[in-house]
């Protein structure tokens, strides 16, 4: 199925495997390349010689051209775009907007560049910067996310740009893909149902707990980070909403140091990266903190296999998702059931 994504990557589908923090590593990305969706490698809980050597590990293991996932903000950013561009990977996307200039040197290079967005306004900013396409999420995605909904949001940025428009956020199957398409996007981001795959490394009682989930058992809060996050709805979040402030900080700061050691960086750094976190958002300084949990907390689970101790991210579609295919499996149902929801719309149809 050809799209303005599979021309643009050159992959064979127009599916998107989403760069998802302790999951999304060399062995899911190379699977869901190989199974002819663009699968995107996680970095920003590697640390820069870890990213390196994933990157490597993909090659090894596909032809196919894959992406990697880098945060904007991050201290290290430039040499990590040094990475992605000396060992020729395709496609650099981004969760926060990449700057005009960062977007320049990545295009120069032949790097296709594809932030994500929340909302209109962004998508128009990074197109107006030379932005290649732009991922679009509702807010039935999972993770960091917003409160208007994929059907709302995504033909609002359809209409506003000019690039390729790949659409997350309550995906699952070849219905949702032949959805997105017919709001004019070029293809599908897939978290969630990624993530549950038997190529995905989460430890089986974390894809466990996923597969139980019912749909009114996955939440958004703002407790883990200060921003809206949605994720499974455990025992560590009903604590998390329970706690006062001065737990929850004291609970940041021993994050924070763990995170500073497995990651390497530098006090210094760390301060940095928060406040480019804290730039142009209404955070406090106990925010800033707080959001060092994330990264301990999701090793925890996707790690660890701590479903007691660690956050789930979780997109809404957890709740209608039952198995555990490989990679190529899911990508081959899912064009199987976008081929037979297009050949099943009546005939006489105006077209």
């Amino acid at each position: 199925m050809e799209t303005p994504l599979t021309r643009l990557v050159g992959v064979r589908h127009p599916l998107v495997q989403t760069g998802m923090g302790w999951v999304a590593g060399p062995r899911l990305v190379s699977a869901a390349a190989n199974a002819g969706a663009l699968g995107i490698l996680a970095s920003a809980t590697m640390t820069v010689e870890q990213l390196r050597a994933a990157v490597h590990e993909v090659k090894s293991r596909t032809d196919a051209p894959f992406g990697v996932n880098l945060r904007a903000d991050a201290g290290d950013a430039a040499e990590r775009v040094r990475i992605v561009v000396a060992e020729g990977v395709r496609v650099a996307s981004f969760a926060l907007a990449p700057s005009r200039e960062l977007i320049a040197r990545l295009k120069d290079a032949g790097v296709v560049v594809i932030p994500s967005v929340g909302a209109r306004r962004h998508a128009e900013k990074v197109a107006a910067w030379g932005a290649d396409a732009v991922v679009v999420q509702g807010g039935e995605g999972g993770g960091h996310t917003g409160s208007v909904a994929t059907t709302v949001l995504l033909p609002q940025v359809v209409d506003a740009v000019d690039i390729p428009v790949i659409a997350a956020g309550g995906f699952f199957d070849g219905r949702g893909l032949v959805a997105a398409l017919a709001y004019g996007a070029a293809g599908v981001a897939l978290g969630t149902r990624f993530l549950l795959t038997s190529d995905s490394t989460v430890p089986p009682a974390v894809q466990a707990r996923y597969l139980a989930a019912a749909v009114k058992d996955i939440t958004v809060t703002t407790k883990v980070d200060g921003l809206p996050h949605r994720m499974l709805r455990s025992e560590l979040v009903e604590t998390l909403e329970r706690s006062g402030r001065g737990t929850a900080l004291l609970r940041a700061v021993r994050h924070a140091a763990s995170f500073r050691k497995l990651s390497g960086l530098s006090w210094a750094q760390m301060v940095r990266d928060g406040l480019a976190m804290r730039h142009g958002r209404d955070l406090s300084w106990s925010q800033v903190l707080l959001a060092a949990n994330t990264p301990m907390l999701l090793k925890a689970s996707m790690v660890e296999g701590r479903t007691d101790l660690g956050v789930m991210a979780s997109g809404q579609v957890a709740g209608v998702i039952e198995d555990l295919p490989s990679c190529a499996e899911l990508v081959d149902r899912i064009m199987a059931e976008a081929r037979a929801t297009l050949a099943a719309l009546p005939p006489d149809l105006p077209r």
